[in-house]
């Protein structure tokens, strides 16, 4: 699995958890693993699902460790990104920029081994696909305020 993929399915389950209660999560993990997606398969068509099964084993360990450890820094994060979304309060933000926020500021400050621009370029990417039109734009300005210089 690439980092880009893990990325990918850390931000599809950290956006779930949003939806469901500490009791539910659990189970949502488990249908997540064994459950559905969207598919790619016919742009435009959300009706259309596919079974994704990851492979057993580190891939699917590797996106729930960190699943869990950027829930482990949630509340750090959040009150960072309060004082960076100048003019915004966390709960009007949109839950999928909110969420890709969430994950890249985990990268830029806890994981050492992303890069502060690959974080910031990978959550633009993903709000290209997941988000909003103005979506990637409003994710670049609030990531790169927190740039450590």
């Amino acid at each position: 699995m690439t980092r880009r993929e893990l990325r990918e399915h850390t931000f599809l389950l950290l956006f779930r958890k949003d939806f469901h209660d500490a009791e539910e999560m659990e189970e949502q993990l488990s249908l997540y693993f064994d459950g559905v997606e969207l598919s790619e398969d016919e742009p435009g068509d959300s009706t259309r699902y596919r079974f994704l099964k990851l492979p057993e084993g580190t891939d699917a360990e590797a996106v729930k460790a960190r699943f869990y450890d950027i829930c482990s820094h949630r509340d750090e994060i959040d009150a960072i990104l309060s004082e960076a979304a100048t003019g915004w309060k966390l709960n009007r933000i949109g839950k999928v920029e909110l969420t890709l926020l969430r994950m890249a500021l985990y990268e830029m400050r806890y994981d050492e081994e992303t890069p502060e621009k690959v974080a910031i370029n990978e959550a633009v990417e993903l709000a290209k696909k997941y988000g909003a039109d103005a979506s990637s734009g409003f994710i670049n300005g609030v990531l790169a305020k927190l740039v450590e210089a």
